[in-house]
This record gives structure tokens, C-alpha cells and sequence, in this order.
């Protein structure tokens, strides 16, 4: 686990505005991710971003030990050097066991604003893809990630009866009171996991559903799902038709809808439709909001909203902190065996070699009148205690590396190699 790293920027730590400084647009992340490898001297790298935080996951190149990068990520993803003292103010940052504890409590959702979220398990997933794609991630962080989603599918079979809500639930739960049982239409912009969660609760409560996307194609399969009609973005801009709320959730770090693109929203409408914004920047500036006589709910409010519940969502997920801490004792011992598998492989050689140049030595000295079945009978009897006698200090030593760093490991086994008798040199 040395070798895994995260920096990252949330808002458990820093305003939703803050956040948006470091989120980066999708056109440039493969770039900017071959620019953040090259600057951590990375083997892998990832790079995650929702509603509410930023963070960059990688691991060493050479099996080396993660430090403290968040100069590096700071540099890279704002575009300037970061003032003294400024990145380590800013940024958070985990190396080793502690990174992997980050993402799995992250994937599981303890660590959102609101939490036991399901939705980040898709935004993690996203970004694996994405990384994978910018050919960025490789066998160390394939596995983490997924061991992370799976932790995540295994902590929605523990709470499958209490589904938790999400960030998305608590926006719908704002449009159902807004709207107050009249029927007005509710739009949808983007087809994030946070949009879907509000299609998916807003379909139950038979609202009626305008599904707004870039590509309409995307716009019509989520539209199909909750009986709703589809719009490209573009027509939406240009002649947005009668809504009572419009959800905002899409990625790109733009303006999605101008000060005249919101004057004809509202206008299209007998009253002000309520605007709630996921957008990290975002979607829609909050000053143009204002001016256009539009009420705007953004994520400092959505987080608010949801901070009020932390403590008591913690309390009822306890068996999903209890569920990620056995897993991680689980996680530490299986990779510290895997990484000094091959130096406990030599080392049990080491015994059967030893006892097999002993015997060697023997039956060409004082046993050299055994005949062949006798002879063979003492070299079985040889690796059997050999591989017995091997058992009590290579079981110590698996116990010992689930503890010890690398270097320590390193120094054992150099010191076992440079000790070890020799049959030639140890006749007395």
C-alpha cells in the first residue's frame, strides 16, 4: 500500500468555490492527467471529480513510497505555482494504508456530504474509465479501484433495506416542495448519476420530466426510462419551453444557460422556476440567476441541507465502518504477503537447501555405508523437517510484514541472505 497516494480538495475542508478552482474540463483531462504523471513521477494516476470535490489518486513509479505531492497537483491542475504554504492549506493529502482507507470509505459514501451516497460509487467508476482510456492507470490502481467498488456493491447489500439518500434525493425533495402538488414540468440538465437519482424520484411522484443533454442522444435513453421527453441543450438555450424547476448537473465547467437563455426561461413560465445547480463551477452564475428573477439552490446549499443529518447517518452505518475496517486488515495482510512472496519462496529454499546439503555431507561422510533405500528415506525425512522447521519463522514473518515497512522487510531478508551457513565453510 506504500506506493498509493491522494491529494485532493472537498468540502469537508473548503467552500464549493474553492473546489471549483481545481475541477478540471473534460476535454482536458487526459492531458492534464499524462501532465500530472509526468510532474509526480507517477506510475498511474487518476483523477476524480463530483459535485463537492477534486482528487488525484496515483501510485509510485518503482515501487517507491508516496510522499507529499500536493505542490505537484496544486501546480498542475490550477495553472500556477501555488504561494508558500498555499497548496498544503488547500489540499489534503494520504499516502499509503491511509489513502486506501480514503477511497473505500469514499466509495462507500462515508465520506460525502451526504452520507452513504451510492451515486459516487458511478463517479468513481467514470473516472476509472477515464483514466484507463487516457491509458493512465494500470495493475496497482485497477486493483484498488477495484476493491473500492466493491466494497461499495457490498456495503448496498447491507443497506439495501434503508436505501441512504443522496445529494440527488434531497434535490427532488426541494422540487416536490416547490412545486407543491401542482403538476408543472421539471427539466433536467445532463445525465450524470446525480440527474438520474432525480428522475428516478421525481418519475415515482408522477412529475412530469424534460431530460436536457448536449447530445440528445443521451437526452432520449434516460428520457425513455422515466416516460419524459428529450431536448438537445441548444434548443433548450434557445426556446427553453414552460418549467416549474430546472435541476442543473452537468460536467464541462461552463455556463450552461447566458443571462438572455435564463430571461427566456423565465419568461416561458406563469411563475419563477425553482434552479438547483450541481455544477462544481457552476452551471448557472448565481449573479445572472438573480438578475433574471430566478431563486438558485447550488451545492453550499445542498451541503448544508445535508450536514445537518452526518452525525446520525454515521451512526446508522456504523456496520459499513465496521464492514471497511475488516476489509482492510483483510487488504493489508494480502498485500504485504504478495510483496514479499517471492523473498519468503527463497527463504523456505533457503531450510530445504540447507538440510539437503547437511544430508549431502552426511551420507559422504559418516553415512556413506547407507544403501539406497536408507538414503532415500533420510532425504525425505530432510525436507520434511526442513519445511516444518520453516513454518514457525515464515508465519512470524507474515505477521511481522502486515506491520513493518518495506524497508524493514528489506533489511530481514538482506540480513538472512548474508547470514546464512555454508556447508563448505561450516565443517568443524
Amino acid at each position: 500500500m506504500h506506493q498509493i497516494g491522494v491529494v485532493g480538495v472537498s468540502y469537508r475542508h473548503a467552500g464549493v468555490d474553492e473546489v471549483a478552482r481545481f475541477a478540471m474540463a473534460r476535454p482536458d483531462v487526459a492531458a492534464r492527467l499524462a501532465m500530472l504523471r509526468e510532474r509526480l513521477a507517477a506510475a498511474e494516476i487518476l483523477y476524480v471529480a463530483t459535485c463537492n470535490r477534486v482528487e488525484v489518486i496515483y501510485a509510485t513509479a518503482d515501487d517507491g513510497a508516496a510522499g507529499d505531492s500536493r505542490h505537484e497537483v496544486f501546480h498542475v491542475l490550477t495553472g500556477r505555482e501555488p504561494q508558500a504554504g498555499e497548496a498544503a492549506r488547500i489540499l489534503r493529502a494520504w499516502t499509503g494504508e491511509a489513502a486506501v482507507e480514503h477511497l473505500l470509505l469514499l466509495a462507500c459514501g462515508l465520506d460525502s456530504a451526504q452520507t452513504g451516497e451510492q451515486e459516487i460509487a458511478a463517479q468513481l467508476r467514470s473516472a476509472w474509465e477515464e483514466g484507463r482510456a487516457a491509458q493512465t492507470c494500470g495493475p496497482v490502481l485497477d486493483r484498488l479501484l477495484g476493491e473500492a467498488l466493491g466494497m461499495a456493491r457490498r456495503v448496498r447489500g447491507l443497506t439495501a433495506a434503508d436505501r441512504p439518500p443522496s445529494l440527488g434525493d434531497l434535490a427532488a425533495q426541494r422540487v416536490r416542495a416547490h412545486l407543491e402538488g401542482t403538476p408543472g414540468r421539471v427539466a433536467l440538465v445532463g445525465v450524470s448519476p446525480m440527474t438520474r437519482r432525480c428522475a428516478t424520484v421525481l418519475h415515482a411522484a408522477q412529475v412530469p420530466l424534460l431530460v436536457v443533454n448536449r447530445t440528445l442522444a443521451s437526452a432520449r435513453e434516460l428520457a425513455s426510462t422515466v416516460a419524459g421527453e428529450a431536448a438537445s441543450l441548444e434548443d433548450f438555450r434557445a426556446a427553453p419551453p414552460p418549467c416549474a424547476a430546472v435541476v442543473f448537473a452537468a460536467g464541462g465547467g461552463e455556463v450552461l444557460l447566458d443571462e438572455g437563455a435564463l430571461a427566456r426561461l423565465r419568461a416561458a413560465a406563469a411563475a419563477a422556476p425553482l434552479v438547483i445547480d450541481f455544477g462544481v463551477p457552476p452551471n448557472i452564475d448565481p449573479t445572472a440567476a438573480t438578475r433574471a428573477g430566478l431563486a438558485r439552490v447550488g451545492m453550499d446549499d445542498l451541503i448544508e441541507a445535508a450536514q445537518g443529518r452526518r452525525l446520525g447517518e454515521l451512526m446508522r452505518l456504523a456496520p459499513v465502518r465496521a464492514a471497511i475496517d475488516e476489509r482492510l486488515t483483510q487488504l493489508r495482510a494480502e498485500l504485504a504477503t504478495r510483496s514479499f512472496g517471492p523473498q519468503l519462496s527463497h527463504l523456505r529454499g533457503a531450510f530445504e537447501q540447507i538440510a539437503a546439503e547437511e544430508v549431502a555431507r552426511a551420507l559422504g561422510a559418516e553415512l556413506r555405508t547407507l544403501d539406497d533405500g536408507q538414503r532415500g528415506q533420510l532425504e525425505r525425512l530432510a525436507r520434511t523437517l526442513a519445511h516444518r522447521l520453516a513454518h514457525l519463522p515464515l508465519a512470524g514473518i507474515r505477521a511481522a510484514a502486515v506491520h513493518a515497512g518495506p524497508d524493514a522487510m528489506d533489511a530481514f531478508f538482506a540480513a538472512a541472505k548474508a547470514a546464512r551457513p555454508r556447508a563448505d565453510t561450516e565443517k568443524t
